[in-house]
């Protein structure tokens, strides 16, 4: 199966063009200020251009505003809005309807127990994202490069539909993939060489390393 492909917080014109050379199928904009991939909405609808009609562009919020997606939707037109915050179900509704867009709802993910929350939220947000759950003292709700439990994720029904998130990067994600067989996978501090700069290199490398795992004779196990 060929997986979605997110690479996420990107910031700059030439890993962009990269992240779409070699087949993205989504790449993401982090509008959350006290991340290092932080970047103003304008700047983000420039970046974007080339990516229209080619893969999917995604706004990446933690407990946004009205006002906040008002001028993110304004200003880069995403295809998507991708919810990393506490939102519930009722502003998840409240957001689909007042925008028009496809909401993909962001669980960080240490135990079983967290899995449970996603219940609520079937049949409302369209795609889950599972990303680990933030070390301590971090400020960040995601791209801080850790990993949590992935067999946890056979609790999922196969109709759930989600992208793996957490610490994924190209030592890593053919055991990911063998693990979950995720439908989706999302990277951001995996091909970066130092936080928020992400590397061309790195991006070729991780693509490499999910084109291998996917071969037909990985994917069977043989």
């Amino acid at each position: 199966m060929k997986q979605d492909i997110k690479i996420c917080g990107l910031r700059t014109a030439e890993t962009i063009d990269r992240a779409l050379a070699r087949g993205a199928t989504h790449i993401g904009f982090i509008f959350f200020e006290k991340s290092p991939r932080y970047v103003e909405p304008d700047i983000a609808g420039k970046l974007a251009e080339p990516a229209r009609g080619k893969a999917k562009i995604v706004a990446v919020t933690v407990n946004p505003s009205n006002d906040d997606l008002d001028e993110i939707v304004a200003l880069l037109k995403p295809d998507i809005l991708q919810l990393h915050g506490d939102e519930s179900p009722e502003r998840v509704l409240t957001i689909k309807a007042v925008y028009g867009l496809p909401v993909m709802k962001a669980f960080s993910v240490r135990t079983a127990d967290d899995l449970k929350r996603v219940e609520a939220y079937i049949g409302i947000a369209d795609r889950f994202l599972f990303d680990a759950k933030p070390p301590k003292g971090s400020d960040l709700p995601g791209g801080n490069g850790v990993s949590f439990d992935w067999s946890l994720l056979s609790w999922l029904d196969d109709s759930v539909d989600y992208m793996l998130s957490g610490g994924l990067n190209k030592a890593n994600i053919a055991e990911a993939l063998a693990i979950t067989r995720a439908p989706g996978i999302d990277v951001s501090s995996g091909v970066e060489s130092a936080p928020g700069v992400k590397d061309v290199a790195l991006i070729d490398e991780f693509f490499d390393a999910v084109e291998w795992a996917c071969q037909p004779e990985m994917a069977s196990g043989s």
